[in-house]
């Protein structure tokens, strides 16, 4: 029951850390490709690349240490794993930013000018043509920074969270047992790595499939 507990929370964590880490990363991504295309955004330009850079450049572990004991540190029954999602979320959203950034910028200029020629804005054509090709090349990318988040989120014990790999600490307090407890937590990721890896070669295989019709 407690595994099952703290998986629960483990999954909580990594869907609240998944979409705030996919916005963030899309709005950083988008300042960045529009700062090298000729806007005059300088000072979010600055901005997003010193999140990056911090983010990027600090252990995660440190990050939710900061978030809780600092950020949210005189805030009374904070929930502990909101806190969490958002810290792992934070931290995913500059990663996400750079895999955005790369996906968009490894298309062909003329897709842009195609549609503004079309009569198009820039913002629509960023978002009916640039962005839905940019997903599609990064998406094997995008899968495997999920992955690492959601193996990232057994460091919310060090806050108190019963996660996954925290309550397979607990059952060895109960039971005395250094092997088991451990081993079982290590299946349960390892499956759900396995299950997402085989999602995202299904689909990968039917947006293969949509390209060639």
């Amino acid at each position: 029951m407690m595994i099952v507990k703290g998986l629960w929370a483990t999954l909580k964590m990594t869907i609240i850390a998944s979409l705030l880490g996919v916005a963030i990363g899309l709005v950083l991504s988008l300042i960045r490709v529009a700062y090298r295309g000729g806007a005059k955004i300088g000072i979010l330009n600055f901005l997003a690349n010193l999140y990056i850079t911090v983010i990027r450049g600090t252990p995660v572990m440190v990050q939710i240490l900061i978030w809780y004991f600092t950020i949210f540190g005189n805030v009374r029954n904070v929930d502990k794993l909101l806190v969490a999602a958002i810290a792992f979320g934070v931290n995913s959203g500059a990663y996400v930013a750079e895999i955005f950034r790369s996906g968009i910028e490894s298309l062909d200029p003329g897709q842009m000018e195609a549609g503004r020629s079309l009569g198009l804005s820039y913002g629509k054509t960023m978002v009916k043509i640039v962005l839905p090709q940019a997903f599609k090349n990064t998406l094997p990318t995008l899968f495997n920074e999920l992955i690492m988040l959601l193996k990232e989120t057994s460091v919310a014990g060090y806050i108190g969270i019963d996660d996954l790999t925290r309550s397979g600490q607990n059952i060895q307090a109960i039971t005395f047992d250094n092997t088991q407890p451990l081993l079982m937590v290590a299946l349960v990721y390892l499956v759900m790595v396995l299950l997402l890896t085989w999602l995202m070669n299904k689909l990968e295989k039917r947006l293969r499939r949509s390209d060639r019709n």
